[in-house]
């Protein structure tokens, strides 16, 4: 392995980039946020420091010799990322996309890398990367799929071939998001109006009656937490689920207004209505009562 590119140093870049390095790979890396004026890239320089990734200043730079390449930017990003790479990518390279996109999205991203050399493989991250890190369940999709699947689980991951054909392995994730983002939006609804009614106490009891396999005190704080930090990014996510629900040739109102949800509680976290990022109170709280209360006076303080 020369070097592996990643694309994308959020959370999940930043998480790959500590269980690659270590084990003594070559580790570059992009993010958009390095161009940053106002200092937002001084956690990521920092971080890549510790680990000794090497930053790089565009896309082409990143991948520039790069043996692999993973891609993990928000949805929307998808087709644009392969486009920025497709310059400096090595022929051969295998491209992983990790991105959250429809199978529409995928198919037009292979396209690209694949006229560049690369070597396209779509990567269907099937839960919450953070318990699991590198070894997060991958479904890889794709002509290439089965020639990298051995060089992943080489690496520390977790894959299993699931098609062949590009856009089954993301179909597969989207429709699965339909349910997972969609339970977040909805609980953060349910409870949050519940709290507001003062009947939480009897909605969670019925809630346990009906599904007694769920700690819904504790699903809900850890919904609230993840919506509140990663909302941008999950709205995006859903947007891309409502293009696959279309695909199908269904109107996707559940999606849609997942997606809607998801980016609200995006926009009033960007306000500071749950405090500040990376200070003590941002959405880590072990009661949901806290930042609901903190949405319901938000909501207060908004004009209709």
């Amino acid at each position: 392995m020369a070097t592996i590119a990643l694309i994308g140093y959020g959370e999940v870049g930043r998480i790959l980039a500590e269980d690659l390095a270590p084990r003594g790979h070559a580790v570059a890396a992009y993010d958009r946020q390095l161009a940053a004026a106002d200092g937002r890239d001084a956690p990521l320089r920092t971080h890549a420091a510790t680990q000794g990734v090497r930053l790089a200043a565009t896309h082409a730079q990143a991948v520039e010799g790069a043996a692999l390449v993973i891609s993990a930017v928000t949805a929307s990003q998808a087709v644009a990322v392969a486009e920025a790479c497709a310059a400096g990518l090595a022929p051969g390279a295998f491209f992983l996309d990790f991105n959250s996109a429809s199978p529409g999205a995928k198919i037009h991203a292979a396209e690209v890398v694949h006229a560049a050399g690369g070597r396209y493989v779509e990567g269907a991250v099937m839960t919450s990367v953070p318990p699991y890190r590198s070894r997060v369940p991958l479904l890889l999709g794709g002509p290439h799929a089965e020639a990298i699947e051995p060089l992943l689980a080489e690496l520390g991951f977790a894959p299993r071939v699931h098609s062949a054909q590009l856009g089954v392995a993301s179909a597969t994730k989207m429709c699965r998001s339909v349910m997972i983002k969609g339970l977040e939006a909805m609980v953060i609804e349910s409870f949050t109006a519940a709290r507001a009614h003062g009947v939480e106490d009897a909605v969670i009891a019925s809630l346990q009656e009906t599904f007694p396999g769920i700690d819904w005190e504790k699903q809900a704080s850890y919904f609230f937490q993840r919506v509140i930090e990663h909302g941008r990014r999950r709205s995006e996510e859903v947007r891309e689920v409502a293009v696959t629900v279309r695909e199908a040739g269904l109107e996707p109102f559940s999606a849609a207004g997942t997606a809607e949800r998801q980016a609200h509680i995006a926009d009033l976290a960007d306000a500071g209505v749950f405090g500040v990022r990376g200070e003590p109170g941002f959405a880590r709280s072990a009661d949901w009562r806290i930042e609901a209360d903190r949405l319901l006076a938000a909501q207060k303080d908004t004009p209709p």
